[in-house]
């Protein structure tokens, strides 16, 4: 699913110097029998042992993977938890995990999977299609906000999930589903008997919270919580009752401890790397490629040119038309929300947005002006189509004055037709200084127009709060990412029900007719088979999406890593949020 990305473009690691010893802080751990079969992977044979520390500064929000829609917590949740499939995002295809294997019926809409005999959680626990059937009943409990269930309803129709017996499940889907095996197959699995207590009390949204004790979280990923202290670490250990192997048999993962340190901001991470106290920074920022290119010659680490990136950069502004629920008055002021949810307001500022200003002084110059809701780094899927709006002061006062709004003193100030100056309140997240440069660039665009706009940079987690939560916020610059390429990964943020519909979300009918026409074509992707219909509804998703502009996309930069030479089985990929630890089960110190 589409999801809130807290850093740069998404996730950097580091690594506390220690890291690559031997020896794991954790002592031996008792592993129960492998599964039969268990999970099999074609690589290359690694050395057990040894600690990966990431520097982040952004802190997990939950540990829940039903509910959590930001990079800092489904991050650390992707080490955690499992599904019945994998998918490898070098190739994208669905291989099996906790399934050993499916079969499909000749309608193409009734599907069985097969668990493997003898999976544990990881407090050893049975793992059964039990825990399957009653991950299904989370998802589409009514009374759990989540943002899963938005890609599993096609026209409003739920899938038919069902035990058929301890290791079988079948599932029915109400029409075709063109990525079953990829999305289905990927959810989380989470456990009946330690959340089933939270559901029956209505209480599994704070469930597997930051403040649950570590023995209390239960997955069944390559690795285990076990300790999270805020604003320091979150340090997981080797899960060793984890299904999978090498191809000589060996248990996964091989790195014993994964520790997740928290520092100030972007330029404390890129500080650890060049120090030697990182062994991975995942998300190296353009402006900083020559400097460490320079330092990779003395062979501690290599610097890896990843392609363009998957998650551009948006601006957007709040069109909720609800009322608080506490106080009784309009979310965002009528005022203001009469310019948000005008196209031609949108467009304008699309205009006076000096992109290749932007560019050349926040990316030096490694990266693409980008228009619609997709980076052309996903080929596959992109529109190259749509409508693009180059930087031009005089288009965007043009746009403007066609609505009423223009300098109607001479101050040099734009007003609407009633005499309200233009001004916005712009928040990003704190600590990331990729975004803050490219905030004070909109704000000193915006302010040669004659738009006023103050910057307030927030801490992450409140941030997502009042986009997700309370909606209290007017206009906001972040990215979303994904670790998928189809378009039905964006369905929890193109369709107005969506949980990540973040210029309105959870709509109960669409607000405008452009918004039920991608309602819509959203539906209609996903239940052919036929990748020529898909992509020409997906087109004009984009197509609508550039003309509407509810999100204006700023740049697509050029992806770069850091890795340090001694860290093996590194298969670096730009469609992942983790580029280069993915695979983290695979990883191994030479």
């Amino acid at each position: 699913m589409r999801k809130l990305i807290w850093s740069g473009v998404s996730v950097l690691l580091a690594c506390a110097a220690g890291c690559g010893k031997r020896e794991g802080s954790g002592g031996p751990q008792a592993e129960s029998p492998l599964p039969e079969p268990p999970l099999k992977l074609n690589i290359e044979p690694g050395k057990p042992g040894g600690r990966l520390v990431m520097a982040v500064f952004g802190e997990p929000k939950t540990f829940n993977p039903i509910t959590a829609n930001e990079s800092s917590s489904t991050d650390i949740i992707a080490y955690l938890f499992a599904g019945l499939t994998r998918i490898d995002l070098i190739s994208f295809e669905a291989e099996p995990a906790l399934a050993e294997s499916w079969t499909v019926a000749d309608d193409k809409k009734t599907w069985t999977f097969k668990l493997r005999k003898g999976l544990r959680w990881g407090d050893g626990k049975p793992l059964t299609a039990d825990d399957v059937s009653f991950t299904w009943e989370v998802i589409y409990n009514t009374n759990i906000n989540n943002v899963v269930a938005d890609a599993f309803r096609i026209r409003g129709k739920e899938f038919t999930v069902s035990k058929l017996d301890d290791l079988t499940i079948k599932v029915v889907t109400p029409e075709i589903y063109a990525p079953f095996l990829s999305f289905f197959g990927s959810v989380p699995i989470i456990p009946r008997h330690t959340l089933a207590g939270a559901v029956k009390q209505k209480q599994f949204e704070s469930a597997y919270g930051i403040n649950t004790p570590s023995s209390g979280i239960v997955g069944s990923g390559p690795y285990r919580l076990k300790e999270y202290k805020a604003g320091q670490h979150v340090l997981l250990e080797r899960n060793p009752h984890f299904m999978a192997v090498d191809r000589n048999g060996q248990r996964l993962p091989y790195i014993q401890n994964v520790i997740w340190l928290t520092v100030p901001d972007h330029n404390a991470m890129a500080l650890r790397m060049l120090q030697g106290e990182s062994d991975v920074h995942q998300f190296l920022r353009p402006d900083e490629v020559d400097r460490f290119q320079e330092e990779a010659k003395k062979g501690k680490f290599q610097v890896l040119e990843l392609g363009t990136q998957m998650e551009p950069s948006y601006l957007w502004f709040n069109q909720n038309t609800n009322l608080n629920k506490n106080s009784g008055k309009p979310i965002v002021a009528p005022t203001k929300l009469k310019w948000f949810r005008n196209q031609k307001f949108r467009q304008a500022i699309a205009h006076a947005i000096d992109r290749d200003s932007i560019i050349k002084s926040t990316y030096a110059g490694r990266a693409r002006p980008n228009y619609g809701f997709l980076s052309p780094a996903n080929s596959r899927w992109f529109n190259p189509n749509i409508p693009q709006y180059p930087f031009s002061q005089e288009k965007a006062k043009a746009l403007l004055a066609e609505i009423g709004i223009q300098d109607r003193n001479g101050d040099g100030i734009l007003e609407d037709a009633d005499g309200n100056q233009i001004e916005f309140v712009l928040n990003t997240n704190t600590g990331n200084t990729v975004r803050q440069k490219i905030a004070v660039f909109l704000q000193e665009d915006l302010k040669k127009l004659g738009i006023q706009v103050i910057f307030q940079p927030l801490d992450f987690n409140v941030l997502v709060d009042k986009i997700n939560t309370t909606y209290e916020y007017e206009s906001a610059l972040l990215a979303f990412g994904s670790d998928a390429i189809d378009p039905t990964t964006s369905m929890n943020m193109i369709k107005s029900s969506g949980f990540t519909h973040a210029w309105f979300p959870r709509q109960k009918e669409p607000s405008t007719p452009w918004e039920a026409r991608m309602d819509q074509l959203m539906d209609l992707q996903v239940s052919t088979l036929e990748f020529g219909e898909r992509k020409k509804y997906f087109d004009e998703v984009q197509q609508i999406f550039a003309e509407q502009l509810p999100m204006i996309s700023i740049v697509a930069p050029q992806a770069y890593a850091v890795v340090n030479t001694r860290l093996a089985n590194i298969r670096p990929t730009v469609a992942a949020s983790q580029r280069v630890t993915w695979n983290v089960e695979e990883l191994y110190f030479k």
